[in-house]
């Protein structure tokens, strides 16, 4: 197996479709498929059985894919030792963030990078996903939960306290909510996440069994937009609710936990000079927050 052709037997394996797997890698479905067939037929197996809802491995396929791990894992480790030992900054800085951090705090500090150092490109990916920062889907993470891997550099660049917010607008048709009513006859915008995983929802530490929610998002950027927008009350971090210009309701309670950011690097590439630059300049955005 070389390692353009164990590239395409990875790709299948983590999306099983050829369109898929030639979108992530970049190439056309026809060549996806050409390599394939070259690769079986140069190993003398099938490694995949075409089903209805996509390629799986065979017996075979299982054992080659333990190989082709290994032979990821090795050019990975080569790539990054090699790039660790570049001192020029610049090149491609590939960084994924939720939206809200990006509008608030990464594109005025791109602005920033950009002045300082125009060489360096950054490709800024808003996903609410876990991208894999050892197999390089991103060189900086910006990420609401500490990651749990030893391997990889963490850093905490903010930590706010949460609070709920409402618009002037919403206070005027609704009023102020009464902790003990558990929010009786008002709205809440609510983080779709949270309420996967409670049976009600509660806002600062306050039941809202009574409350309607009227919006379930999986944004923080849209949650502050439709609280904005009167839909609701919402919680959100008071830093990001006091620039959206709301009203923060009861000012004395607030979530048990902070809202924190945590910025991730693989440890190869902190030694990177354009990788280390936009970390230092993404980092300082927050102010120490």
């Amino acid at each position: 197996m070389n390692w353009d052709d164990t590239r395409i037997f990875l790709a299948l394996t983590r999306t099983p479709s050829l369109r898929a797997a030639a979108r992530s890698l970049g190439i056309d479905q026809a060549t996806v498929g050409r390599r394939l067939n070259a690769l079986e037929a140069e190993l003398g197996a099938k490694l995949f059985l075409r089903a209805k809802d996509g390629y799986l491995l065979t017996a075979a396929g299982e054992t080659a894919l333990a190989a082709a791990r290994r032979m990821e894992s090795a050019a990975l480790d080569l790539r990054a030792k090699i790039e660790g030992q570049d001192d020029n900054p610049g090149g491609l800085v590939r960084v994924t963030s939720s939206d809200s951090i990006a509008i608030e705090f990464l594109l005025p500090a791109v602005e920033r990078l950009q002045q300082r150092w125009p060489t360096i490109r950054v490709d800024l990916e808003i996903s609410t996903q876990v991208l894999s920062l050892t197999r390089r889907q991103a060189d900086i993470a910006f990420r609401n939960v500490r990651p749990e891997s030893p391997d990889l550099v963490v850093c905490r660049v903010a930590a706010w306290p949460v609070g709920l917010f409402a618009s002037a607008t919403y206070l005027t048709r609704f009023g102020e909510p009464v902790p003990d009513d558990e929010l009786r006859g008002h709205q809440l915008v609510a983080y779709r996440p949270y309420l996967d995983h409670s049976p009600f929802p509660t806002v600062v530490e306050v039941p809202a069994r009574h409350a309607r929610i009227a919006m379930a998002v999986n944004s923080s950027l849209l949650l502050r937009k439709a609280v904005a927008a009167g839909i609701g009350l919402g919680e959100m971090p008071v830093h990001l609710g006091e620039r959206e210009g709301l009203v923060r309701v009861w000012p004395q309670r607030r979530r048990a936990s902070d809202h924190e950011v945590w910025q991730v690097m693989h440890p190869d590439l902190q030694r990177t000079a354009r990788v280390r630059a936009t970390a230092e300049f993404l980092s300082e955005a927050f102010g120490g927050s």
